[in-house]
């Protein structure tokens, strides 16, 4: 999504899915956001449509508005089954544009927005002084009828081999568990819920904030509700021409930047001569079969069993890559693990499960009704190239074949051509959401800017000045004056040479640390 408040290294582990269901989306999740635990912690009393009411969430202090609509589910059939819609405003510090808010929307797909509060409060802070924040829990995230199938914790993951996982019985187990018309949980019912919250409301105008898969939904606003959007920013831009599932060699790209960072600096270099060999041999050894031994529980300090799979390995890399500070870390986890010791790693791996809160059938609706169906045979084989995109293919030929998703018409992904003032931010080093992907939405915006941070992952704002330049967005209307020149500071996090020393800031005559990156 994208979790009190832990910093971006530091992860929930939640009970929320069944144990399969947990690892197989930490080989087949599409993108990530903000990682935050803030829950509510006290809601005076359900609300509907007619009254506001207040509540607190973890990390903010402050009473905060909050409350549901309720919608139908399928809105074909007005008199069915109806679901709440919950919404959460962060009222601006100062009296300022009350007719105004700014949205701001989640990754996944089926991340909480309003679980992620605290963070966005943080840090859109700037914007917050004169306009409300608003965060809506899309339909089937949340506390929007989320869509997750209760299971085991992490208990036993270590020890599991998910090459014996039936993905399609575990898929049906979790369908039939929820109370739901799963296909009403795409992108476009979802944008209707987010423009009923605004009316009721009373916002006349929205600036927009989307971040990975919500840079779709915000994409979704500009071409359906032009007409109540101020300003747009999209960060992890999946442009609505690229299916997720071709994030193959996205993550390849990310892995190729991780060796070349470290040979490129010295100290890392030196200390790590044979990263890209290392990581090759330890990748090739458990392809043929996982390597068990007994290691201590990340969580509990006891001695446990660890069946180390190719999937637990390649994934956790794949998660740290997101993360500069735990990215700072893979070196020195990957040559460990070359040498038969998986503690570094296996403490990676606990990290990502469920380390983004997603509800799995959310994502499922979407990606298999918006992406999945739209593969061309030559994406397929293209995927089919890399260990990732061939997981992907694999695991959704078989539960989008459960999920039952009708397939988005084909304008769906037509690019969006738009004249409102738009900033698109990308992250060089970004092992989702490459800069290409950027430039591909940039076809037909008319009145936008694209800026490549040069030392950030994945949520650019989260990580370098960019959360200056939306508000400089918010408050001009205009990215006419926007200067992205704060983005090239040098905020690269230096590796780990061990498991607890991280290398002096190297002098100009020493180590050159942010490489350039192609």
């Amino acid at each position: 999504m994208f979790h009190g408040k832990p910093h971006e290294s530091e992860i929930n582990i939640a009970d929320t899915m069944t144990l399969p269901l947990k690892l197989i989306i930490g080989i087949i999740m599409i993108v990530f956001l903000l990682m935050s635990q803030n829950v509510f912690a006290k809601q005076d009393s359900k609300i509907g449509e007619s009254r506001a009411n207040h509540c607190y969430v973890d990390d903010l202090s402050e009473r905060l508005e909050c409350g549901f609509i309720t919608v139908p589910e399928d809105r074909t059939k007005p008199d069915g089954k109806q679901i709440d819609i919950h919404y959460v405003v962060l009222p601006a510090i100062k009296n300022g544009a009350n007719s105004e808010a700014f949205l701001a929307i989640a990754g996944g797909p089926g991340q909480s927005a309003i679980d992620n509060a605290a963070g966005f409060s943080r840090m859109f802070n700037k914007v917050r002084q004169k306009r409300d924040i608003l965060l809506i829990d899309q339909r089937g995230t949340g506390r929007s009828n989320v869509l997750n199938c209760e299971g085991e914790g992490f208990e036993g993951a270590l020890s599991i081999n998910e090459a014996d996982f039936d993905v399609a019985k575990e898929t049906k187990s979790c369908l039939d568990t929820l109370d739901a018309d799963v296909t009403q949980y795409g992108s476009l019912n979802a944008l209707e819920d987010f423009e009923t919250v605004r009316h009721h409301l009373g916002y006349k105008k929205l600036h927009l904030y989307g971040i990975s898969y919500g840079t779709r939904m915000a994409q979704l606003y500009m071409r359906q509700y032009p007409q109540v959007l101020s300003t747009v920013t999209i960060d992890g831009v999946v442009p609505m021409q690229q299916s997720v599932l071709a994030i193959g060699n996205a993550i390849n790209r990310g892995f190729e930047l991780l060796i070349r960072d470290c040979d490129e600096n010295k100290l890392c270099g030196t200390q790590f001569p044979h990263l890209k060999e290392d990581l090759h041999k330890v990748d090739a050894e458990l392809a043929v079969k996982p390597a068990i031994s007994q290691v201590n529980d990340p969580l509990t300090g006891e001695s446990t069993q660890l069946t180390m799979t190719r999937s637990k390995f390649m994934g956790a890399i794949r998660m740290a890559l997101y993360m500069p500070n735990v990215r700072a870390l893979l070196p020195h986890a990957i040559s460990e693990a070359a040498k038969g010791n998986f503690q570094p790693i296996m403490g990676l791996y606990s990290l990502t499960i469920d380390s983004t809160g997603i509800a799995m059938g959310m994502h499922a609706s979407v990606v298999c009704g918006e992406d999945w169906q739209r593969l061309t045979q030559e994406e397929r084989d293209a995927a089919n190239q890399t260990y990732f995109g061939r997981e992907m293919i694999t695991n959704f030929e078989q539960s989008c074949a459960i999920w039952n998703m009708p397939a988005v018409d084909a304008s769906f992904s037509a690019p969006i051509s738009s004249n409102i003032p738009t900033l698109a931010l990308s992250g060089q080093i970004d092992p989702a959401t490459p800069p290409s992907w950027g430039e591909l939405a940039m076809e037909k915006l008319t009145n936008a800017k694209h800026f490549i941070a040069p030392y950030a992952t994945h949520g650019v704002a989260n990580q370098s000045c960019a959360n200056d330049l939306i508000a400089q967005l918010v408050d001009t209307g205009s990215v006419k004056e926007i200067d992205g020149e704060c983005l090239n500071k040098d905020v690269s996090r230096n590796f780990y040479l061990n498991a607890s020393t991280v290398e002096a800031i190297p002098s100009t005559e020493t180590a050159v640390q942010g490489a350039s990156h192609d």
